[in-house]
């Protein structure tokens, strides 16, 4: 599910001020003044075109939803089909996860969603994977005590590595599935990727693990 790239998407980007956050960085340790409020904060990094944070959002009022994306085309597609859904409890970032220390101050996050992140199976990429210990050590900077970390992927050597990592940096697991969708539940909220990689029946890992 690959996005062409949208020409002046960043410039294009400014026509959402409710939504799409300018500047992330100004409201490092200061997010309660962009939702108005102090519930929990819940962050899915690389939330494509965001149909499952703006799922969440909808079913859960009280949560505040910030969706991380890298691109500039897939927020500016995902602002595009939120913007009349009217969830003040969303928002939308374009950043780099890499520098997620510019954006939150420890014990800030309650909980972080990695759904089918890019596996970079090379080994020189590894840092790039969003479980590798680089990673692992920001996510556990900005988890609150006993926070969530949930993690789908169809790639299984991915899993794997992660299951490994996770473990490595002293996480509990709470729960690992080798096959999410095995038995039709309706309870689990799908990303695009996911019904994509459903309708052809790949298998969907899952883990959910505590800081």
């Amino acid at each position: 599910m690959r996005l062409r790239k949208i020409k002046n998407a960043q410039e294009k980007l400014l026509d959402f001020p409710g939504l799409v956050i300018q500047e992330p960085q100004q409201y490092l340790g200061k997010w309660e003044e962009i939702f108005g409020n102090d519930n929990e904060i819940y962050l899915e990094i690389g939330m494509g075109k965001g149909k499952f944070i703006t799922l969440n959002a909808h079913l859960n009022p009280n949560i505040n939803y910030l969706g991380l994306e890298l691109s500039d085309s897939m927020v500016l597609k995902a602002a595009r089909e939120i913007r009349f859904k009217n969830l003040k409890n969303l928002k939308l970032v374009n950043y780099d996860a890499t520098n997620l220390r510019d954006l939150f101050t420890t014990n800030s996050i309650s909980r972080i969603f990695l759904n089918f992140s890019d596996p970079w199976p090379k080994t020189r990429h590894e840092k790039r994977r969003l479980t590798s210990s680089y990673y692992l050590e920001l996510y556990k900077y900005i988890l609150v005590a006993g926070g969530i970390i949930e993690m789908k992927t169809d790639n299984r050597r991915l899993f794997e590595y992660s299951l490994l990592k996770f473990n490595e940096h002293a996480f509990k697991f709470l729960d690992v599935n080798l096959n999410l969708h095995e038995t039709e539940n309706s309870d689990i909220i799908t990303t695009e990727y996911e019904e994509k990689f459903k309708s052809v029946n790949n298998t969907i890992f899952y883990m959910k693990v505590k800081k």
